[in-house]
């Protein structure tokens, strides 16, 4: 089984304030595949973190190159640098914001879409550099 790795990120300047995500979808050898970046406005860091891995999903539900590459008898690792969303997501931790329980609910729901294997882990931020450079990018160009 090949693996497909996504690194996502979310980030806001002000808590809350701009905010931004980014998203990299590489193979098992580090070769990226796709990458995103988009403003999505005003957000806290925690609900950029959630709409970079709603946005990673749309991408894997819409994207003709993955329909066209086999993704489904893929492994797809999902690596954030937020132990708390990766925690939160993964049921380890508790949730007590209402809106925190949709973004989950919605990212259950989606996976349940893509028929994969998805799995969630924490990373350190060196390891996720990349998708941390992409949401400063957009936040840059956004001024």
């Amino acid at each position: 089984m090949n693996t497909i790795y996504i690194n996502t990120d979310g980030g806001s300047r002000g808590n809350p304030g701009p905010a931004a995500i980014g998203v990299v979808f590489s193979d098992a050898d580090g070769i990226i595949i796709h990458n995103h970046k988009s403003c999505i406005g005003r957000a806290t860091n925690n609900e950029a973190e959630y709409k970079a891995i709603i946005k990673a999903l749309e991408i894997l539900l819409q994207s003709k190159w993955f329909a066209e590459n086999n993704i489904a008898e893929k492994e797809v690792i999902c690596r954030l640098d937020s132990q708390l969303v990766v925690e939160q997501i993964n049921g380890n931790y508790k949730i007590k914001q209402d809106h925190i329980k949709l973004f989950i609910a919605q990212i259950r729901q989606m996976i349940s879409q893509v028929h994969l294997n998805i799995s969630f882990v924490h990373v350190p931020r060196e390891e996720n550099k990349l998708a941390d450079k992409l949401v400063n990018q957009a936040l840059d160009q956004e001024k």
